[in-house]
């Protein structure tokens, strides 16, 4: 038995692993060069503009929301999460506008109706912005209630 046989196999063995790394690395590459480039991606000569021209992307807004029942708006503090719920007519179910959102504010004021006569109470609450522009349009057409969650 020769005690010196075993650290040349070891170096061989190390040899042998480099070159497979070595060759994987380089088939790699090749092959990421000759691919086509991905249909979301951009070319290099249509960069995008930098994040900061388009500016900051929005996800949520805050929105003002008379709610027809001003008492129940006493009830109500910043932090809560309420379900905004729309009633066309006293027959009709009432159908649910926005789930789950939380109050930003609740304005303190004096009357229970607004300059254009509307009655109910104000309320701020946070949404998405595509929820924003459902509460609106359930404002323009029907009386909101909440329910907190």
């Amino acid at each position: 038995m020769r005690a010196g046989r075993g650290g040349i196999r070891l170096r061989r063995l190390m040899r042998r692993r480099r070159r497979l790394v070595a060759l994987g690395l380089a088939v790699a590459a090749a092959a990421m060069a000759a691919s086509p480039p991905t249909r979301g991606a951009p070319r290099s000569d249509e960069q995008e503009p930098p994040e900061r021209a388009r500016g900051p992307r929005v996800t949520k807004v805050t929105a003002p929301v008379r709610i027809a029942d001003a008492e129940t708006v006493r009830l109500l503090r910043p932090g809560d999460r309420i379900d905004v719920l729309a009633s066309g007519s006293a027959s009709g179910p009432a159908r649910v506008v926005a789930r789950s959102v939380r109050v930003a504010d609740v304005p303190k004021s004096g009357d229970t109706v607004s300059g254009d006569g509307a009655e109910g109470a104000l309320i701020v609450v946070t949404v998405p912005r595509r929820t924003a522009s459902a509460l609106a349009g359930a404002a323009a057409a029907s009386r909101l209630a909440v329910t907190l969650c």
